[in-house]
């Protein structure tokens, strides 16, 4: 291997982003432990490495100049992955997540046809925009809480879901807007 490649895949960041990845399998197998009876606390512990790791992998990859290409895609995977671990764990306490399940893989697999989309025709990876960033923020607040508090009456944790619905639902429809005026916008420019 040389050192360009090494440099793009295997960069300090992006070793956390593939850790990242690993730790998400982790915690769905301690949350399912947890609820057979199994201790709660590594739950907890696994999220907050994983979130840690998160906040670090961006300040090390700027700080260092380890910013790479790879990094900017693998980073969102592994923050939705993660979410999604969340996501299906809680479905298992909470039967209302069902319908957010559905809408994140919904609006997640949207967000993935674009951009593959987006790349095929040439155009450089985007960072999240600003709705994206404040959707995947709130969503972890919600989903932490949640999991933090995890002897809440479930009707509160019902309203939790609904307005963490409402944000992902508002999120996917600006994610909609964006992508449409881009695409006629690209239309536009070829056709002059």
């Amino acid at each position: 291997m040389n050192k360009a490649f090494i440099k793009e895949y295997f960069s300090i960041p992006n070793l956390m982003g593939y850790f990242r990845l690993v730790l998400a399998i982790v915690y769905i197998v301690l949350f399912y432990n947890s609820l057979n009876g199994g201790a709660y606390w590594p739950v907890i512990l696994t999220i907050a490495v994983s979130g840690l790791t998160d906040f670090f992998d961006g300040k090390i990859a700027r700080k260092f100049d380890m910013v790479t290409e790879w990094g900017k895609i693998l980073d969102p995977i592994a923050d939705k992955i993660s979410i999604a671990a969340i996501i299906l764990s809680l479905f298992w306490k909470y039967s209302f997540m069902l319908p957010m399940m559905i809408l994140y893989l919904v609006k997640e697999g949207f967000m993935g046809i674009m951009g593959l989309i987006w790349v095929k025709k040439g155009k450089a990876v985007e960072g999240a925009k600003w709705y994206g960033k404040v959707c995947t923020f709130g969503t972890y607040v919600f989903m932490l809480f949640i999991l933090l508090f995890h002897h809440t009456p479930e009707w509160i944790v019902n309203i939790l879901i609904l307005l963490n619905m409402i944000l992902m639902l508002f999120t996917f429809m600006m994610y909609i807007i964006y992508y449409v005026r881009a695409f006629t916008s690209e239309g536009k420019g070829k056709k002059q």
